[in-house]
C-alpha cells in the first residue's frame, strides 16, 4: 500500500476541525472560484470536461465520487489534479488485495515509553481521500471507508474521532470484468453520490495530450486555487439554491418509476432520490444559477441513479443496463414546461 500527502500549508489535519453552519444565499460570485478551478485543471486533463463537472457536484454536496473506466485514460491524473487545485489537505492510498482496514483507518500502537496504547492516523485523516482502484482490495478493506463516507467519522476500539472537513472521497476502479478486481457491494456504491466515466479522448484531444506531455509534466506546476473555507462556503451555498415543486415532482416520479419498472430488480431507494436533489441544486450552483431546472435532473439521473439500481437477470440477457432503462424512463417521463423558481 502507498499513501501520498500534499498537505496546503504544512502539518497534519486536525482530528476536530468542524465548523458551525453558517446561512449563505447563493449568488453569481459562486462562479467565480469554480471558474478559476475548472481553468486550472484544464492546464493538465485535455476534454472531459462532463466528468470534472460530475466531481465538482460531488464536491459540492459533501459527497465523494467513483470515477471508473478503464486503465490508462486519466482517472487518476483527473482526480490528483482536482485535489491539488483545492488547496485542502490530500492523501492517497493505492489499494491492493493485501491492504487492511487498519491501514486505512489507522490502528492503537503500544508506546513502551508511556506503556499506554497511542492512536496513530490513517490515510484517511485526510480532506480530499484519493481511493486509487478499490475494487482491487478485498472486500473487508472496502468497507473499511464505510463509516467514513456516510458519517465523517471512524471509530478504532471503541473510540469514535471525527474527520477533517471538508471531507471528499475520490475512488476510482477498472471495470469488473478485468483480473484481480472485487465489485463493489450496493451499500458501498450507495455511498459514492456520482459514478463518472471518461471514455477513451476524441482524436483532437489525443493529439493535444500528446502535445501538452511531450516534454513535460504540466500537473507539477498545479497551486491552489481556492481554499477549504471557500469549499465549505460554496457547499453552504448549494444547499440554498431553489429546487421548485415541478422540479422535485419531476425527480420524484421518475424514483418512483424504477422501483415499479419490470426491467430493475432494485430500484432507486430514498437515499438515492435526496442524493439527486442534492446534485441538481450542485449543478445549478456550477451554472451559475440560484435555481434548479428539470434539465438538471436529465444531465444527473444516469451518473447520480445507475450505480444504485440493479437490473433484473431477464433485462441482462436483453443487453440492457441500468443506464439505458433510466434513459427509457427519462424520454417517456412528461417534462414540466415552465421552470419553477421558487
Amino acid at each position: 500500500m502507498a499513501t501520498e500527502e500534499v498537505p496546503p500549508g504544512g502539518g497534519e489535519p486536525r482530528l476536530d476541525q468542524v465548523r458551525p453552519p453558517v446561512e449563505v444565499a447563493p449568488d453569481a460570485s459562486a462562479s467565480a472560484p469554480l471558474d478559476r478551478l475548472r481553468a486550472a485543471v484544464a492546464t493538465v486533463v485535455v476534454g472531459n470536461d462532463e466528468a470534472l463537472e460530475h466531481l465538482l457536484v460531488a464536491l459540492l454536496c459533501r459527497s465523494h465520487a467513483l470515477i471508473e473506466d478503464v486503465p490508462g485514460v486519466g482517472k487518476t491524473l483527473l482526480a490528483r489534479s482536482l485535489a491539488a487545485v483545492v488547496g485542502c489537505t490530500f492523501r492517497r492510498i493505492q489499494f491492493t488485495p493485501d491492504v487492511l482496514p487498519s491501514d486505512v483507518t489507522g490502528s492503537s500502537v503500544f508506546n513502551q515509553r508511556t506503556a499506554e496504547f497511542e492512536f496513530r492516523p490513517g490515510p484517511v485523516f485526510t480532506q480530499v481521500l484519493l481511493a486509487d482502484e478499490i475494487n482491487r482490495a478485498t472486500p473487508r478493506a472496502q468497507s473499511a471507508l464505510l463509516e467514513a463516507m456516510e458519517e465523517r467519522q471512524v471509530t478504532v476500539d471503541g473510540r469514535t474521532m471525527p474527520l477533517p472537513v471538508p471531507f471528499l472521497v475520490l475512488a476510482t476502479q477498472n471495470p469488473v470484468e478485468l483480473e484481480g478486481t472485487f465489485p463493489l457491494p450496493e451499500a458501498q456504491l450507495d455511498r459514492f453520490l456520482i459514478r463518472v466515466t471518461l471514455g477513451y479522448p476524441t482524436i483532437e484531444d489525443e493529439h493535444a495530450i500528446l502535445q501538452r506531455f511531450e516534454d513535460d509534466d504540466p500537473f507539477t506546476r498545479l497551486a491552489p486555487v481556492m481554499t477549504a473555507e471557500d469549499i465549505l462556503q460554496l457547499q453552504r451555498r448549494r444547499g440554498q439554491v431553489t429546487v421548485g415543486d415541478a422540479v422535485r415532482g419531476y425527480l420524484v416520479d421518475l424514483v418512483r418509476r424504477t422501483r415499479a419498472d419490470e426491467r430493475l430488480a432494485l430500484g432507486a431507494s430514498p437515499r438515492a432520490a435526496l442524493s439527486l436533489h442534492r446534485a441538481v441544486q450542485s449543478r445549478a450552483l456550477l451554472e451559475g444559477r440560484s435555481f434548479a431546472v428539470p434539465d438538471d435532473v436529465k444531465a444527473l439521473a444516469v451518473p447520480v441513479l445507475s450505480h444504485r439500481l440493479v437490473p433484473t437477470a431477464q433485462a441482462r440477457m436483453r443487453g440492457d443496463s441500468a443506464s439505458t432503462v433510466l434513459l427509457r424512463l427519462l424520454d417517456t417521463l412528461p417534462v414540466p414546461v415552465e421552470p419553477d423558481v421558487g
